[in-house]
């Protein structure tokens, strides 16, 4: 109704969570003198918690911390971004930019080896990353020329790169452009150029490309305004977590 579409797939293919607790490796919570917890549903009040079920266990365990030892957050407070690599080590990214633990967190998706720094977006249920990646890489197939918005630090763009000749990755976050351009040269990778602004400007500066597949994952808020209508390729393949934002991009 939304998108105004003629057709729709009779059929979504869902694949599930292999599990549904202990899965989430990303999360962010709120420090207040009052304690440690989540925002309320709808509300900006804090519900205090030291345990979180959906957390990967070393996140739980980081959220414990947090709450046990106040003196950590030294009066920061507002809301950190806890993030759990693959092997379990965790990052915590306070407010003022700081961290604790790791500056960066090691994970592996789709056969590659990528380092996302603390604050730098990243799928958060780890077990089902490979899949996300691998169904993306098969609806973007393969080629000459592939473009990429929203490109993070490389979660998509290393597999992209094994399939296109070139790939050109936009992506305005700078530690994302920083992490993306070290997993690249990691992966001695050097047939993408990373554009680091943001995807608005990229399209203004590149009217003349024409890639053969454009592949976008932006946030929950969709496109911003005025760039749906200047892609142009072959084929689109568009990663959403929000389906609203997406039928108002498809129309």
């Amino acid at each position: 109704r939304i998108g105004k579409l003629a057709s729709v797939p009779e059929r979504i293919e869902m694949r599930g969570s292999p599990a549904p607790y202990g899965y989430r490796s990303r999360a962010r919570v709120v420090v207040e003198e009052a304690g440690v917890g989540f925002r309320r549903r709808r509300s900006h009040a804090l519900c205090a918690t030291a345990r979180c079920p959906i957390l990967v266990p070393p996140l739980d365990a980081a959220l414990s911390e947090l709450d046990r030892t106040p003196e950590l957050a030294r009066g920061r407070w507002g809301e950190w971004e806890l993030a759990a690599g693959d092997d379990g080590k965790v990052s915590l990214l306070a407010p003022d930019g700081g961290t604790l633990g790791e500056k960066r967190t090691r994970i592996r998706i789709a056969g590659e080896d990528l380092a996302i720094s603390a604050g730098v977006f990243c799928q958060a249920n780890g077990a089902l990353r490979t899949d996300l990646a691998e169904a993306v890489h098969e609806a973007a197939g393969e080629g000459g020329l592939a473009l990429e918005l929203f490109a993070g630090a490389g979660s998509l763009t290393l597999g992209l790169a094994r399939r296109f000749r070139r790939v050109v990755a936009v992506e305005s976050n700078p530690g994302a452009v920083r992490d993306l351009g070290d997993n690249l040269r990691a992966a001695r990778i050097d047939s993408v150029e990373v554009l680091g602004v943001p995807v608005e400007e990229a399209m203004g500066d590149l009217p003349q490309l024409r890639p053969e597949v454009v592949v976008l994952d932006p946030p929950r808020t969709g496109l911003p305004r005025g760039v749906a209508s200047t892609l142009a390729a072959d084929k689109v393949v568009y990663l959403s977590c929000d389906p609203a934002t997406m039928a108002r991009d498809l129309a």
